[in-house]
């Protein structure tokens, strides 16, 4: 089922949009985000790097800063353990970079997915151990590796760690119990006593508000950080952290940043993408270049994808980043291959009524767990857990619906978990195969979810006839980018909208043009992308073939419809006309 809500949140739209210059819809959207107050207004609209948050707020930045200088001035040998994913990579590079910059003796290690699963561990430590290391510095990682940090404390070493995931914890008695390692610093903005004020921050922004306060510190001009703003952008999308506040003006300097980068691997990796010289979005970055970067870590090393960032050969740069590419063309093959298996299996053993789903596929390369069980979530949204065969039992990734905090879930069965840990949205484990069947019951009996809850929800930001857009309305929707998680692409629907003409174009017959009168009567352009098929056949089980076939012909016809559209300015030999995409129908 699919519900459809228009967002309505009051406000004296018309005075708004006479203050800020702006159409009075632009106003309500921005309403809708639940920006308020005017100086949340100003800031969406036009804030910049002087809205940033004082790094010195992170708690133990300057304590982390502190040790990093002295080792760098006792000449210690440094190892940064980072992740394989965007931000794990891109939090990498900044440290990497930035310690390099202070003089410091410092290289770094990434997991390998396969063998070391996620975060620092035991072989890692023994490594930079045998390696001569005295000092580890943790990113994108390490707040839950306990037992690992004691490890290396134990071993002499001295362990900063840099992370922004959630606090682990254990439920008692008295409620959560909150877990601490000994490092000797910790900085994570999710720590209860953390004053840091947006505590939404990924791994990468971690790391380069770190980098500020040692630049700081070693009396190194702090504006020369700025050259790693691209990376922090990057990775709070790639990470899918919420793009509204700190983050959204992160990501706003992040792509102009991009869009005149002088790192040649960045460089490379956009002119192989075919997007050198044009604007970049959230978009590009969330599902052109991310993956690219991504896929190293999943098919085969992540440290590829950091040799890429630290490239400075153009030629070797445009190498690196053809492999990535072609990479990521392998990875979205395989992926189709195991989406599809995974939703035969469910239909196959009648799971698709279960409230979580928890799917194993044993041959399943393990990396593609997490996209798999996103697109499950999408085809039947609820959480879904997808696990394959690991070289030690089995490993998986979850992604969940708003109504279901998977962390907090998995922390009920967490004796079920040999490694487990993430976000309410999102999670990475480990287990015994033989648990299996366990862990779908347990997490199936305390699952509180109604079928409400499991409804995929389109919120409008307005119920709009199609007309009411023009060509200079559509660009000033461009004052809300960059778009993203809990700051989408605006929403709109129109209802009793008829078909004067309809007709099928594109070499694979996959465009549907239409011709629209939309709820006021007035003559609109249409199209609907995608599974054409699909639209003309529930148009004829409402209202016949006859009238699909008239409508097709441009007759007369009684077909009338509901639709989320998007607005678009179509450029046409030289001449602009709005058209409306159609994004659903009902």
């Amino acid at each position: 089922m699919e519900k459809w809500i228009e967002i309505r949140k009051g406000g004296n739209f018309m005075e708004m949009a006479k203050k800020y210059g702006i159409d009075p819809l632009i106003a309500r959207i921005i309403r809708n985000r639940d920006i308020i107050d005017e100086k949340e207004i100003t800031e969406y609209l036009y804030g910049g790097k002087e809205a940033l948050h004082n790094p010195h707020l992170l708690k133990d930045a300057d304590k982390a800063a502190e040790i990093i200088a002295e080792g760098i001035a006792g000449k210690k040998a440094m190892r940064i353990i980072g992740d394989y994913d965007i931000d794990g990579v891109n939090a990498t590079y900044i440290l990497l970079e930035g310690i390099r910059r202070c003089g410091g003796n410092v290289d770094a290690a990434i997991p390998d997915r396969m063998k070391d699963g996620y975060g620092i561990n035991e072989h890692l430590i023994e490594q930079a151990l045998s390696d001569g290391k005295e000092l580890l510095i943790t990113c994108d990682n390490g707040i839950a590796a306990i037992n690992e940090i004691n490890f290396a404390k134990e071993k002499g070493m001295t362990v900063v760690v840099t992370d922004h995931h959630e606090i682990p914890y254990r439920n008692t008695e008295q409620g959560k119990e909150f877990l601490r390692s000994n490092a000797d610093a910790i900085v994570n903005p999710k720590q209860a006593d953390c004053p840091y004020p947006c505590k939404g921050i990924c791994g990468a922004v971690v790391a380069w508000k770190l980098v500020q306060v040692l630049y700081e510190r070693m009396d190194i001009p702090v504006v020369e950080a700025d050259i790693f703003i691209e990376n922090a952008g990057f990775a709070t999308v790639g990470d899918v952290m919420d793009l509204t506040g700190e983050n959204r003006i992160l990501v706003k300097l992040g792509l102009k940043a991009l869009e005149h980068t002088k790192n040649p691997g960045m460089k490379a990796l956009i002119a192989k993408n075919k997007l050198s010289d044009k604007p970049l979005s959230a978009y590009h970055i969330g599902f052109v270049l991310g993956p690219c970067i991504n896929a190293s870590g999943r098919l085969d090393t992540a440290k590829r994808s950091l040799e890429l960032l630290l490239e400075r050969d153009e030629v070797k740069a445009s190498a690196l980043a053809g492999e990535l590419v072609e990479l990521n063309e392998s990875r979205k093959y395989m992926t189709q291959q195991e989406t599809q298996k995974a939703l035969e299996q469910i239909e196959k053993e009648g799971r698709e009524k279960d409230k979580v789903l928890v799917v194993y596929l044993p041959e399943c390369h393990e990396s593609l767990a997490g996209i798999i069980a996103g697109r499950i979530r999408e085809a039947y949204q609820r959480p879904v857990f997808v696990l394959t065969r690991g070289e030690e039992g089995v490993k998986g990734s979850g992604r969940s619906i708003e109504a279901y905090s998977m962390f907090d879930k998995m922390t009920e069965v967490a004796e079920l978990f040999t490694k487990y840990g993430g976000h309410p949205m999102a999670a990475g484990l480990s287990m015994r195969e033989e648990d299996i069947d366990k862990l779908r019951e347990q997490l199936n009996q305390k699952a509180e979810l109604s079928e409400e809850d499991m409804a995929e929800v389109v919120r409008l930001d307005a119920v709009l006839p199609m007309s009411y857009f023009t060509v200079d309305t559509i660009r000033q929707l461009s004052v809300l980018e960059p778009c993203g998680k809990s700051n989408t692409r605006p929403v709109f629907a129109d209802r009793n909208i008829k078909v004067t003409r309809a007709g099928i174009v594109g070499v694979n017959r996959n465009v549907l043009k239409l011709h629209l009168l939309d709820s006021k009567g007035n003559p609109v352009a249409g199209v609907y992308f995608g599974e054409v098929e699909k639209f003309l056949t529930f148009l004829s089980e409402k209202f016949g073939s006859e009238e699909v076939d008239a409508a097709m012909h441009g007759k007369e016809n009684s077909i009338q419809f509901a639709a989320v559209y998007e607005p678009a300015v179509d450029t046409y030999s030289g001449r602009e006309s709005v058209q409306a995409i159609i994004r659903r129908f009902r």
